[in-house]
């Protein structure tokens, strides 16, 4: 295991909002909203810190979030200018070092084992980029250092916002014993549910399972989840890392047989797309559903549109097409999803994302 390596892993706080706090002054320290109308069928983008105080998130439908928070300011957002504004944040972070794997506009991974600054301390560097953002763009940033890219991404959510967490080789594995399971990245909702059902709460659970154990609950993510508790991802930080797909699938609580209720999956899932395509700056031409039926027997149809396309309607329409194809009500569906492939970039000039 490489314990050499200096990561840093770097993300901005409540980015979208931040950004607007900053250029309205009107919005400063109010719960701003930035995401669909909440009289409409939309979902919230982001918030400010003033409005997650009231358990807005992320992801919410926009009704949910106003009945939290009636004092709520919605806004649609203007993703062209995050984008922006994500491009001068990433040219600080090519001042230190031109190993930058960018996860999306608001947040990366830089290796600065060797840089550009000579600076052989990490946490000096994590430290001088998050002034740097503040003092030239009037943003705050949160940082987690470590020697591998999995511990830094947990470290960078610890302390938020603007907070610092480094972990070095030696505190790894008490670090991670500490973290909540739900914490974990790769870990989501219903991978951390089957979690509580087996007793692992925390990544100290975790680490008391062994190996093949994990293989047989989760599979594949077993074997890196036996491995990433134990501190030993050695994944390289990778500066030309080129995003194939972008999904959403979920596994319903109860078998599902309603039509409505699958197209209603699939417009959330076209939302989520549509905000993560933006994010990477690509379109896709190729439109993917997945179905896992009751008995687990698992189909996948897809279509290859006339078009590349970017925009939730045309993604759910062509998802719903594939469904109408493909679901007659022979048998209840325990899961469904939707992807885009064939995936190319695209110029942003002109977007705005629908409903943000």
């Amino acid at each position: 295991m490489d314990t050499s390596r200096k990561i840093i892993h770097v993300d901005m706080d409540a980015f979208y909002a931040s950004v607007e706090q900053r250029d309205h002054p009107e919005y400063r320290n109010k719960p701003l909203i930035i995401g669909g109308d909440p009289r409409k069928r939309g979902v919230v983008s982001t918030c400010s810190y003033e409005a997650r105080k009231f358990g807005v998130h992320s992801a919410m439908p926009s009704s949910q979030a106003v009945k939290l928070c009636p004092e709520g300011i919605f806004i649609h957002g203007n993703m062209e200018h995050y984008m922006e504004v994500s491009s001068q944040i990433r040219e600080i972070f090519s001042r230190y070092t031109d190993l930058i794997e960018p996860l999306s506009l608001d947040e990366a991974y830089l290796d600065v084992t060797e840089n550009k600054v000579g600076i052989k301390s990490a946490t000096l560097i994590a430290r001088e980029i998050q002034r740097t953002i503040y003092r030239e763009l009037m943003l705050t940033a949160s940082a987690g250092v470590s020697y591998n890219k999995f511990i830094a991404k947990i470290a960078s959510d610890y302390q938020k916002p603007a907070g610092l967490t480094v972990v070095p080789p030696k505190q790894a594995e008490a670090f991670l014993d500490s973290i909540p399971i739900d914490k974990f990245y790769g870990v989501g909702k219903v991978t951390a549910e089957k979690m509580h059902r087996l007793g692992i709460h925390t990544g100290k659970d975790l680490r008391a399972w062994e190996e093949w154990d994990l293989i047989r609950e989760f599979h594949k993510h077993g074997y890196s989840l036996y491995r990433h508790v134990r501190g030993r991802s050695n994944n390289i930080v990778n500066p030309n890392r080129d995003r194939k797909s972008v999904g959403k699938e979920t596994t319903f609580a109860q078998n599902v047989w309603n039509e409505k209720v699958l197209e209603e999956s699939l417009m959330r899932f076209a939302e989520k797309i549509e905000t993560r395509l933006a994010k990477i700056r690509k379109h896709g031409k190729t439109v993917v559903l997945k179905l896992r039926y009751s008995d687990f027997t698992t189909i996948t149809k897809r279509v290859t549109l006339t078009d590349y396309v970017h925009e939730k309607r045309w993604i759910y329409e062509a998802g719903r097409a594939l469904l109408s194809e493909t679901y007659h009500g022979e048998d209840s569906i325990r899961l469904i999803g939707l992807t885009v492939t064939n995936l190319k970039p695209i110029e942003f000039e002109n977007l705005r994302l629908e409903g943000l």
